[in-house]
């Protein structure tokens, strides 16, 4: 007779037993392939890594740099106006020209100062006959004094008049040349070379000496760029500048500069700053610099905004990455490290301004590092990745430009 329990043969149980055995076995397997699939430092073959692109941060001397909003200005600028009154004849030149020193701008009329100065070139010979004549008679008097034939008080008469018609002949050669002045003011010239602005007068209209604006000239080439810093900047770049054996008043130091205008594309200048006010504003707290930039081709305008960027340090040894390898963690700046096994850590850092291309890192760096510089959103802590290794240059985007 067949074994039987609860009314069912032992071999209908053994083969449920196996059943279930079977099913718990299957469900722990799926549960590790489960986990395994979910953990972060899951083994995964090579080719299915995240690839990134990684690279050694740039160690080089650097010298950091402090940017100001300032504005060009005329290193001469002259308003033109007339050395003597009359009506106003011809203007000889452009609106908007280039004109050199010495130009004739305009011409006021000269038939009066003509007039002038011929009659006092007439006075002159009036009075050099003058002086002829009272010279040989003193010469006469004093031939006949010395034989007795004429009296001393007679003398002193024609010395009087020789004396007299001396300082006439010396009146009128001042008058001449006080009216050949006139003569030549009636021309007026450019003081100094530069760009003209527009005729401010017509002709035909009367001139008023010292008072009637004509028209204003502003040299170009060079021209300065003035900008204000605050106290603490101020006492920083004086440290810097007796480190260098000079001052901040002294020509600011004469440091090397770079201002960037802004065109359809950025446009820069090398300068050097050459004065700094001798005191702080004590209304603002700020202190005026001026940088001498040269401007053959007349780019640089007066009145035209720039922004300067001048050594806000003395040379360091310094640690620099690419603003792409750069992210964010709530408040903190990190940088992706790859360790030898391929696995990224997150390192907080601390950035610095831009400089050569690249962001300087003053904390959480130390040069040695293998940085995520591309994918970085393909990587997080934890996580291994293919890293392809490039090397940056010494400079980045700027290399071409100036520092």
């Amino acid at each position: 007779m067949t074994a039987t329990a609860n009314g069912f043969p032992l071999s209908w149980h053994r083969a449920r037993i196996g059943r279930r055995a079977a099913e718990r076995k299957g469900i722990g397997i799926l549960a590790g392939i489960l986990a395994l699939a979910l953990s972060p430092t899951a083994s995964l073959a090579q080719d299915d890594l995240p690839v990134v692109t990684a690279a050694k941060p740039v160690v080089r001397e650097i010298v950091e740099s402090d940017p100001f909003i300032g504005r060009f200005e005329a290193m001469d600028e002259v308003d033109v106006r007339a050395r003597v009154n009359g009506y106003l004849e011809e203007v000889h030149f452009r609106d908007g020209a280039m004109v050199e020193k010495g130009d004739l701008l305009f011409t006021i009329d000269k038939r009066p100062y003509q007039a002038a100065f011929d009659a006092a070139k007439s006075q002159v010979d009036v009075a050099t006959s003058a002086l002829e004549f009272a010279r040989s008679q003193l010469e006469r008097a004093k031939s006949l004094s010395d034989t007795g034939n004429v009296a001393a008080s007679v003398l002193d008469d024609r010395r009087r008049e020789y004396l007299a018609a001396e300082a006439n002949l010396q009146g009128a050669r001042a008058e001449l040349r006080t009216t050949r002045l006139n003569l030549e003011f009636t021309e007026v010239r450019a003081p100094l070379s530069g760009r003209i602005d527009r005729r401010r007068v017509s002709t035909g209209n009367l001139v008023q000496a010292d008072e009637t604006l004509l028209t204003t000239i502003v040299s170009l080439d060079p021209i300065d760029f003035y900008f204000d810093i605050d106290e603490r900047s101020a006492f920083a770049y004086a440290r810097d500048a007796r480190q260098r054996g000079n001052t901040l008043q002294e020509g600011a130091g004469g440091l090397d500069v770079v201002v960037r205008v802004h065109d359809y594309q950025p446009v820069y200048f090398n300068g050097k700053l050459d004065f700094a006010e001798n005191r702080l504003d004590d209304e603002t707290g700020t202190m005026r610099l001026r940088a001498r930039f040269a401007n053959p081709q007349g780019v640089l305008q007066p009145g035209m905004f720039g922004r300067i960027r001048i050594p806000g340090s003395l040379p360091y040894e310094g640690v620099l990455v690419p603003d792409e390898a750069i992210g964010a963690d709530q408040d903190r700046r990190i940088v992706y490290a790859i360790d030898d096994s391929g696995t990224v850590s997150a390192k907080p850092v601390r950035p610095g301004p831009e400089r050569y291309g690249y962001r300087i890192i003053r904390e959480g760096l130390t040069g040695d590092e293998t940085i995520v510089v591309e994918g970085l959103l393909r990587v997080r802590p934890g996580v291994k990745v293919k890293a392809e290794m490039t090397t940056l240059p010494p400079e980045g985007e700027l290399a071409g430009l100036p520092k």
